[in-house]
């Protein structure tokens, strides 16, 4: 049995990663409105490998890079660059609300996956709750001419690798040091987003615009690092579930941003999803009460 404060610290991680994430997201959406998602990615993506292979040099960490690469850090790596370029390079044709809850379906993915793979009890209720927050996101997205086109299907694609992304990192071996995954997987991710821009006419920038970059390149950084903490501590099909956190804070940038209001159904939708998480949270701790009285 998965000791509570373990999974509590993956919900604080996932949180965290969330928050990073968001904040990555949100500015790699406002440059690419004036620049080439893949050039702005490669930069953004550099400039994290530099950063972190700098952090694992100063950790003395790099002779034992190669050894501690394994098969499911590559994997996991390899995940990562995909989900980056097609979440990503949906995202700037969407609102950022829409993406982000489209999204939204890799806690469902990565609860069954948790059961069938990992062999984690999920109850009904847990279930049941799962299948609610679903709802509510469709609730949020609406599909239909206006809230979903051609390009939400790269968010849903995304889903997929996120989904062997982080039962990937589950598999990774408990010696292997986080920040050494970090830089593998931003050093794929590099070479991802490089490939990408290479279709593209990299077009000049702003110093403003490079500012806004180099931010994105570190709140990256963060959300690797604390996505990485967060499947390896707790259970991970009621981690995932606090993925569903972002979903609120999207919408609310979306409107401050870029004026994308929330109508009631939305808030409908942001009222389900969250209440589900919690919901879910609330169950876990009662679950793992019960069976704490019990061993006594």
């Amino acid at each position: 049995m998965t000791d509570f404060r373990e999974t509590l610290r993956g919900i604080v991680a996932m949180l965290l990663c969330c928050l990073f994430f968001l904040i990555n997201d949100t500015i790699v959406k406002a440059v690419a409105d004036d620049l080439p998602i893949g050039e702005v990615l490669f930069i953004r993506s550099f400039i994290a490998t530099v950063v972190v292979f700098v952090v694992v040099w100063r950790m003395g960490l790099l002779p034992s890079v190669r050894t501690q690469t394994s098969r499911f850090v590559i994997t996991r790596s390899i995940c990562e660059g995909f989900a980056t370029v097609v979440y990503l390079s949906g995202l700037v044709h969407l609102p950022i609300a829409n993406a982000s809850a489209i999204s939204q379906g890799a806690p469902l993915a990565i609860t069954a996956a948790g059961a069938l793979v990992l062999g984690e009890v999920v109850g009904w209720r847990r279930w049941m709750s799962v299948v609610v927050g679903f709802c509510g996101i469709l609730i949020i997205v609406r599909p239909g001419p206006e809230g979903f086109n051609s390009w939400a299907l790269l968010p849903l694609l995304s889903v997929a690798f996120v989904t062997v992304r982080e039962l990937s990192t589950r598999f990774i071996a408990p010696e292997t040091n986080s920040a050494v995954v970090t830089l593998v997987t931003q050093v794929v991710v590099t070479i991802a987003c490089g490939l990408l821009s290479a279709t593209e006419v990299w077009q000049a920038m702003t110093l403003m615009q490079f500012g806004l970059i180099v931010i994105a390149g570190l709140t990256c950084i963060f959300g690797v690092q604390f996505s990485i903490d967060a499947m390896r501590h707790g259970d991970i099909s009621l981690v995932a579930q606090f993925r569903y956190s972002t979903i609120p804070f999207a919408i609310g940038l979306g409107w401050i941003i870029w004026g994308d209001v929330p109508d009631l159904v939305t808030l409908l939708g942001i009222a389900i999803v969250v209440g589900s998480g919690i919901y879910i949270f609330y169950r876990e701790r009662v679950r793992h009460q019960s069976l704490a009285s019990r061993a006594v």
